[in-house]
Parts: structure tokens; sequence; C-alpha cells
């Protein structure tokens, strides 16, 4: 199973952008991406095999990132 995560961008440089969730920080390529969507620090991108696939609105970030967390804390009850 593939899952494409929403990261925050901490570093653009060139066509690579550097971005992070809860600690985790990755490069990402943002050569998938129009030019139309343009991203600098401090946007939300999804991430998904090491490329910037659709800029997000933070609002819809934020909550993605939410209900992930979620879903980790009830997976870590189950056990």
């Amino acid at each position: 199973m593939c899952l494409a995560v929403p990261m925050k961008v901490t570093k653009v440089e060139d066509e690579v952008a550097t971005c992070e969730m809860d600690g985790v920080v990755k490069t990402a390529s943002l050569m998938m991406l129009h030019e139309a969507e343009a991203v600098s620090e401090g946007d939300y991108v999804l991430v998904h095999a090491g490329f910037c696939i659709e800029k997000l609105d933070q609002a819809d970030a934020e909550e993605t990132l939410r209900l992930f967390r979620e879903l980790a804390e009830a997976e870590a009850t189950w056990e």
C-alpha cells in the first residue's frame, strides 16, 4: 500500500523541497507540480515516493495530520 503524506516545506532549493512532519525530515522533488503551484517555505505539500504531488491548503493539511495522529494513537491502544 502506498500513502501520500502532508508535509510542511522548510526549504526550497532549485527543484527540491526539504519537508518536515512530526520531526521527520525528507527531501522531495518539485518536478511533478505545475508552475502555477509555486512552493515556498511554510507551504504544505502532499509527498509521495519522493515527489511533491500537490500543494495543499494549510487548514486541509493540518486536519489530515490531526487525523493521522488520532489513528496512530488509537492503534497504540489496540495492543
